[in-house]
């Protein structure tokens, strides 16, 4: 089970969203029990179909509120607090009012107060808890931005991944991680990449041992993090063992975290620049993106000569 912290929450935000503590117990645990549940569900506007949520209340809330009984308040307070959600935010700079303080402390539920929009301090929490919450594998390979686009690099061990990630940087490219790679499901079909803090800004090389790609290519060269988009994997051909195809009718896929990711295998042999086909690679799929496919592109050229042909025969 996927899980944190009120007091995490309350730490790793309270600047940004200049969180206030007002009462309350902050070890609640904020958690993702069932699969159907992704982490962005867990936060929302005052809500009393899912009182489990992480409960924000805003102008408009509190103007409802103010148009009501007090025992109607109160009875809708105490039906959402007994389920016991993990904390309530006031938001919009309001004042909590003694109703919600009163009803928190007898439930002994987190309350915070912020100046910050209602929305604004949703979709920040949404993000944060999308990460913290995520779906996590590390994986061993190396992380790359080329030409803007997250390009994982694996192989076996020799198969050259630090060197191809070596040249990438000289020729411009940004390095988000070598030998381990933290990949985190932060939506349903997107996957993000970071480096491990021990490992960052470094890549090992055989023969030169360990380098500081940020200390010796400067700033530009390293990326925080970066959304994954293609897998490239090197591969050594064997005596003996088949060609890959030359005209492949279906791109190759492979699942990380339940997620889809386009991969191509590059054959490594003496001559072979594996920079400049990794780019090329890394451009096709870019075309491919906006809706450009070069093989089917060659393949329609082909069908319509031949049936010019045809017809002209």
């Amino acid at each position: 089970m996927r899980q944190t912290s009120v007091a995490r929450l309350f730490e790793d935000n309270r600047t940004r969203l200049q969180l206030t503590h007002v009462s309350g117990n902050l070890n609640a645990v904020i958690s993702v029990r069932e699969e159907r549940i992704w982490p962005a569900d867990l936060i929302g506007h005052l809500n009393l179909i899912h009182p489990e949520r992480l409960q924000i209340l805003g102008a408009a809330e509190l103007a409802w509120a103010r148009r009501q009984s007090r025992d109607k308040v109160a009875h809708h307070l105490s039906g959402i607090l007994a389920a016991r959600p993990p904390a309530i935010i006031v938001a919009d700079g309001c004042e909590a009012p003694n109703i919600v303080m009163g009803v928190c402390e007898a439930h002994n539920v987190a309350l915070f107060s912020t100046p910050q929009p209602a929305a604004g301090v949703i979709d920040q929490l949404r993000l944060y808890l999308s990460r913290q919450l995520a779906e996590k594998a590390s994986l061993h390979g190396v992380f790359m931005d080329v030409l803007g686009l997250g390009v994982f690099i694996t192989g076996n061990s020799g198969a050259g991944k630090s060197e191809l990630a070596l040249e990438l940087i000289s020729r411009g490219h940004g390095l988000v991680a070598d030998d381990i790679v933290e990949f985190s499901r932060i939506a349903p079909t997107v996957l993000e990449g970071r480096c491990p803090e021990l490992l960052q800004d470094f890549i090992e090389v055989r023969g030169l041992g360990i380098l500081n790609i940020r200390t010796i290519f400067g700033e530009t060269a390293c990326r925080r993090k970066m959304r994954l988009r293609l897998i490239c994997h090197l591969e050594r051909r064997q005596p003996g063992q088949d060609d890959p195809t030359r005209l492949p009718m279906q791109r190759e896929q492979q699942d990380i975290l339940g997620v889809g990711i386009p991969r191509v295998t590059l054959p490594v042999a003496a001559g072979r620049n594996l920079a400049v086909l990794l780019e090329a690679a890394v451009r096709s799929t870019i075309l491919q993106l906006r809706g450009v496919d070069s093989t089917q592109e060659f393949i329609d050229r082909q069908t319509r000569m031949m049936q010019n042909d045809a017809q002209d025969g």
